[in-house]
């Protein structure tokens, strides 16, 4: 049985590992190198076409928009996101169950859906090509479900322990600071990873909100860089590689807590 476990494992990493590999054998060739593109360029390792990305792809700066918007709406995700999901968790009232229903319907809501008003209200507020105006856009995007875990997980925690702080002369924000959230640091890194991806990932939204080369996020930069590059795959994948490489390395850094903070709270 173990066997056939690893062997289903195995094919599962192959199918996943398939898409990079011929994605990084089309960035290190020529454009005019014609053979297969499962064959990997041993001989020769062509960089130009990462240089290509940089220069007329403009993909650093896009990355490093990415960057500031991901880094702000992650951070604002989890601030509001936990301070909302703790009266939710810590008092089971009507309202209150209602206003999760209200959140988990939130999260079925396709994007896409309100895109008409949602550019009509950021045109009137002047936020379209806007830093602050992507930012509060992916914000609230993610929030939703941010609260619904974080909302999860608090409600597995024992309720002792802030009753002590409490009967200790703490008052609630104390309580929040320094007792509640030091406890949430599994979920709070499953949100920071799923917010961050999301954020770094989203291409619908910011293609219409974002139309300025300057102010670009990576995925819809990649799609303007892909679609002028058509004649030149080795670029467009160049591209693609370094859009990826920092949130896998954010990733690496933090999936020890990733599956830790997804499960928590499901015993409740």
């Amino acid at each position: 049985m173990s066997a056939i476990i690893g062997i289903a494992l195995a094919l599962i990493v192959i199918v996943q590992l398939v898409p990079f590999y011929v994605t990084l054998t089309t960035a290190l060739k020529a454009k005019s190198d014609l053979s297969s593109q499962w064959s990997f360029p041993f001989a020769t390792l062509f960089v130009g076409n990462f240089r290509t990305a940089i220069e007329d792809g403009g993909i650093l700066r896009s990355i490093g928009n990415s960057v500031l918007v991901t880094v702000v709406a992650t951070a604002l995700v989890c601030i509001v996101g936990s301070l909302a999901a703790y009266p939710l968790a810590r008092r089971q009232t009507r309202l209150n169950k209602s206003v999760m229903l209200l959140i988990v319907g939130l999260i079925m809501i396709p994007p896409l859906s309100v895109l008409v008003p949602l550019y009509s209200l950021l045109n009137q507020l002047h936020a379209i090509n806007t830093y602050w105006g992507i930012i509060l856009v992916m914000t609230t995007g993610q929030l939703p479900l941010a609260i619904f875990l974080y909302a999860a997980f608090m409600r597995s925690l024992p309720l002792a322990v802030e009753e002590a702080a409490v009967v200790d002369g703490a008052n609630l924000l104390q309580v929040l600071f320094y007792v509640v959230f030091p406890m949430l640091k599994p979920v709070t890194v499953t949100v920071v990873i799923l917010t961050g991806v999301g954020v770094w990932n989203e291409f619908a939204l910011s293609s219409y909100v974002l139309t300025d080369p300057a102010v670009k996020t990576i995925a819809p930069a990649i799609g303007s860089f892909f679609s002028s590059q058509t004649s030149n795959l080795g670029a467009a994948a160049a591209a693609s590689l370094m859009g990826v490489v920092p949130v896998l390395i954010a990733y690496l850094f933090l999936q020890r807590y990733f599956i830790k903070g997804m499960v928590a709270g499901a015993d409740k």
